[in-house]
Order: C-alpha cells, then structure tokens, then sequence
C-alpha cells in the first residue's frame, strides 16, 4: 500500500496485506478428479476439491505481457486444448515482501503472472451462483491473488469467487512519449494494470459458467488499492456490461493527469518518479529528445523487468507522489477518476457499497518512532514493549486522517456517482476494534479498526501474522462481525440488497441524506448521518493545543494531499496561508532521516 502517508510509507509492511493466507495446514488433502477438470478459452483447468469446495489455480486469462508485449493491453489467449500447469508462484514484478508474495531481497517476481483462480461450491456443475471477483490491494504496486483465501464464504455462501493478478507499479502503469507516441487503440493506454483486470473480467463473462458461476451476476470487490480499482472500472468507459456490483474497501480517488504521470523537467515539484525522471535514471541514460525516442522505446522494452523496477526503490524516503492509474483518455477519461464517476456519460448505474475503516492510518503509524516509543525490559530475545509518546496527538492524527479517508474516498465518490445517476448506494465505516491487549502492545488502543482489518471478516480466514491471536480473538464479537460482513456482502451478491441478517436495516446513501452504517458487534450495529466535512475536520484541529505548528501543517498537508487528487493549492491558502511556507515534503525527509540516523529505522519493531 504505497500511498503517500505519515511520515513513512514503509511501515507495518506485515500487516498491510492483512487477512491473508494460503489453506491452513490443518487442511485436508485436497484430491484431483476428473469431472473437476474444465475446458477454458485459455486451457484445461484441473480442479483440487476438498471439503465441498472445488479450487482451480493459476488459469491463464491473457497472453504473458512480455517482450513487445511489455506496455501494451493484455491480448486474448486463445488455446482451449492445452493442459493448465499450476506454478510456484505467479507474482507481477514488484518489491519483495513475504507479506506481498514474493519471496527474498530487492525486486522479485515476473512480468509473466497475468493468472486467476476460481473457487466453487462442489456441485458447481449446472449451477448458476452468483460470481465475487476479488482485486487485491497493495497500492498498486504490491499484492497477488494467492494471498487471499475465500474458501469459507464459498461453502457457507454459496457463491463463485474469482481472484486475478494484474500488472503493478511502473509496468502496469506507465506513461512516456517513447512508448504510448508508437502505439495506437488500447495500446495508447497508460493503465496497462487496468486493462489486465478488465481481460480477466472477459475471460469471467467468457468461461465462468463451466465452473457453476452466472456471467450475468458479477460482483467485483476489493480493498484498498482493490478498492481505488473498483472505482477506476467503475469510471472506465471500456468496463461497460463486465459486471453488475461493486464494494469498494478502504478505496480512493486519485488519478495522475499524463503531463504528471511523465513529468518532463520534473515540472511538478510533488513527483520525483515520473518516467522522464526514471529514464534519466537509467544506466546509460538515455537522451529524451523528439529525435531519439526510438532508442528510449528500445531500451525501455528491452532492459530487464527487474533492474528496471528497482528504479523507482529508493527505500523508506519515497515521500513523492508516485503515478500509477492515470487519466490517459483511454481507460480513464481525461478529466481523471472523480469526475468520470460523476459523469453520466461513464455511468454504470449498478448498485454501490464503498466504507472505509475508523482508524485507517493506524496501520502506518501504530509502531511509528514519531508517534511511539519503545523499550526492552528484559531481553532483545522478546519484542520490545512499545507505548505511545502523546495520546492525545496520536488520537488526534489517526481520527482526522481516517475520517478525512472516509469522506475523500467514499463520500465523495458516492456523491459524484449519485450525480451521474446512480440510485443505490450505500456507505459504511467499519469500526470493529475489539481485539485483545498484549504486554508489548495495547492493540485496541493503538491499532483499532486500523486499515486492512476488514477483509478477514470478508473472508472468514483470521490471519494477521504473528499477532492473528491479538488482533482477531476468538470471541462471540468477532463471529458477530463475521455474520454481518460476509453476509451483507453476500446478500449484494445474490439480491443487490446488502442484508445484515440483523434488526439493523441499511439505508440508501444520498448527498442530501449521508448516512452509513457502523459496521461492528451486534450492540454497536447502527446508522448515522455524515456530519463532517474536510474544513470543519481541519478547524477543530487548527484550534486545538495539542499539535505544534509543524504539526498543524503536517496533518493539513496529508488531508489535502492523500486519497483524492492532491490539493496543493488548496493546502497553500489553508488558514490564510498559515502553511504555505512550509515545505512538507521537505520536512518529512528531514524527520525520517534524523530517526534513522537515531534509531536505524523508522519503526520502532
């Protein structure tokens, strides 16, 4: 998850792919047979069944995007007689992080990974059940389908779920004359991740039915970066008829102009890796001039997928805004995200659930040196205790950040598309914070409803790492949040009607009448009305005494700058430019590299 936050955007790197696991070892062996092999467009899938639950992995939905492939939409792959092979991993080309998929040091993975699995009921043949399709989060430039595992809201729910992989980072979305100025139609594009997500919705609306699931009741849903890319298909003229429904977790708004997205000259000051920047970078750098754009398209294309990557890496001090999903005019119209969503010209007009969590930025900044401390009270063998140096500021940044989440990346989004004359939408913030203390760590205090936390009750495979027991107990708490969550977002599926299975009914969400629902334990399930706005957030946090000045500046910049579109005007003349000499990106720097220098990393583990 690479947006831009709290002073670091490598923090909590374990946690940030939260929910996510493999089968349990626990699990039984899962057995192959022949009326589970299925006949695709792209090959013989064969399935593993276990427990009434059918899984096949690892389908091919599009050709490998690789030598002059590399930078072009995904192209069909047809060839329905070869045997699918399943691989040892299928991860795009991003950094690695057991947490991400990838194992080992540096940049890892291939540009060969445009692959999707499929879960199904076992009595899946002739079967018409509603089809769940999974985007993985990861800011886009992170993330696989294998982390994900749905098995539970598959045989409890009956429904088809289908996860896919898409091109990440600067090889899923790029934009530099030397490329998009010699390619025409949808090779013109600059959201090749996009593309890949909208092949794999064809190949669904393709293949689907010959694994139990209906072509014609498609839910897409996703958290995070998924949920930003719901709302890019959403917005995206070229995902007309691929699906029916959509839920955006924790998603946002932001889409770089193309002129931002290259930046020649390094024009704007906020993105230091724009593609004019990076090929400067290269080794032997090319000259970007009109005459010579043949030569940087051949270097481009031809150097290695990995050694070109690294290149946007620059460790825990990338504090720029960095371009991925782009107004490109192809997949995205050019006036950006937000205002394709409230355009009726790009409508889709299908019912909408998008929330956010409580304490979204909790995730970043809940074992952040800034914020925390720690100490070992007995030996470096054990964690170190970690608490927090002020509360009251700390309480302070997660609240207005997260609420300024909710209202950038749902209501605004939820307005805009009622413009365009959506009819049934509906919003949440999901609030479940019930989770157990540990000696080292006071988790319901500091981590919360934190980013993240919500898809494990989604898909009812409570793993968190190390710390699964603290943050997901076993309690009657958290099978209620189970039952609502899985079941409402089930219920959508089946009825477009997100039914909690409780008292609680969830209304329609209306610019005149914001209201959501408090997605928690059953005592805590209740409707409110959106009260707050971006200035009176910002007001009551200029008033206070609990920040410095600095401090002031820091968390006006984040509100303005993350989520949505930057605002950097906006920033300039808050408060009647209190803050317009403070250069913030400058100031984050110089707090990450004096912790450093102090503690040799910015988290306190």
């Amino acid at each position: 998850m690479k947006i831009p936050t709290v002073l670091s955007a490598v923090v909590l790197t374990a946690l940030a792919i939260s929910s996510c696991s493999l089968l349990s070892p626990d699990a039984p062996e899962p057995m192959q047979l022949a009326e589970h092999r299925v006949q695709t467009s792209s090959g013989v899938a064969q399935g593993h069944s276990s427990d009434q639950l059918v899984s096949w992995f690892d389908i091919p939905f599009a050709q490998p995007p690789v030598g002059e492939l590399r930078w072009r939409a995904p192209r069909e792959l047809q060839a329905a007689d070869q045997t699918i092979i399943e691989k040892p991993t299928t991860s795009c080309v991003q950094k690695a992080s057991q947490y991400a998929g990838v194992e080992g040091e540096g940049i890892g993975g291939s540009e060969d990974c445009l692959y999707l699995d499929i879960k199904a009921p076992a009595d899946f043949a002739n079967k018409q059940y509603p089809v769940m399709f999974w985007i993985h989060g990861g800011g886009n430039t992170t993330g696989e389908k294998d982390y994900y595992d749905f098995s539970k809201m598959v045989l409890s729910k009956d429904v088809v779920v289908v996860t896919t992989n898409y091109r990440l980072g600067a090889l899923g979305f790029f934009t530099h004359p030397a490329i998009q100025g010699a390619q025409t139609g949808l090779d013109g594009a600059s959201n090749f991740g996009t593309l890949d997500i909208i092949q794999s919705l064809k190949w669904v609306q393709q293949n689907i039915q010959q694994f139990g699931g209906d072509p014609n009741n498609v839910t897409i849903f996703g958290e995070s970066a998924g949920g930003h890319n719901v709302l890019a298909l959403l917005a995206s003229p070229l995902a007309n008829g691929l699906f029916h429904k959509a839920i955006s977790q924790s998603g946002y708004t932001t889409s770089s102009p193309l002129q931002d997205a290259y930046n020649p000259e390094g024009a704007n000051p906020l993105i230091k890796r724009g593609s004019w920047q990076i090929v400067n970078n290269m080794p032997q750098a090319p000259e970007q001039s009109e005459a010579n754009m043949d030569g940087v398209r051949s270097l481009l294309k031809q150097m290695d997928s990995l050694e070109f990557m690294a290149l946007y890496d620059s460790g825990d001090l990338d504090f720029d805004a960095l371009p991925l999903t782009t107004a490109d005019g192809v997949v995205i119209p050019k006036q950006g995200m937000l205002a394709s969503l409230a355009d009726p010209a790009y409508a889709k007009n299908i019912p909408v659930i998008a929330g956010a969590t409580k304490d979204e930025i909790a995730l970043w900044i809940a074992t952040h040196r800034y914020f925390m401390e720690s100490s070992y009270s007995f030996t470096k063998l054990l964690p170190p205790l970690i608490s927090v140096k002020n509360q009251a500021l700390y309480d302070m940044w997660v609240r207005l950040r997260s609420r300024a989440w909710k209202i950038r990346g749902v209501d605004d989004a939820l307005t805009a598309m009622e413009s365009a004359g959506y009819d049934s939408l509906y919003a949440y913030r999901f609030d479940w914070d019930h989770q157990k203390k540990s000696v080292f760590i006071d988790f319901p205090a500091l981590f919360g409803a934190a980013h993240g936390t919500d898809i494990a009750f989604v898909t009812g495979n409570y793993t968190y790492g190390p710390i699964s027991s603290y943050v997901y107990p076993e309690t009657a708490e958290r099978q209620q949040m189970e039952d609502s969550m899985m079941g409402a977002w089930t219920s959508f599926a089946k009825t477009q009607q997100p039914d909690l299975g409780k008292p609680v009914q969830w209304q329609k969400f209306t610019a005149d009448n914001p209201v959501y629902l408090h997605l928690d334990k059953d005592a805590l399930l209740r409707l409110s009305t959106e009260t707050e706005t971006l200035d009176s957030l910002l007001d009551r946090m200029a008033a206070s005494a609990v920040p410095t000045d600095l401090e002031r500046c820091y968390m006006a910049w984040e509100t303005f700058i993350n989520v949505g579109d930057p605002q950097p005007q906006a920033y300039a003349e808050w408060k009647q430019g209190r803050c317009k000499n403070t250069d913030m990106r400058a100031e984050q720097r110089a707090i990450a590299v004096k912790l450093i220098e102090e503690h040799g990393s910015i988290s306190v583990m």
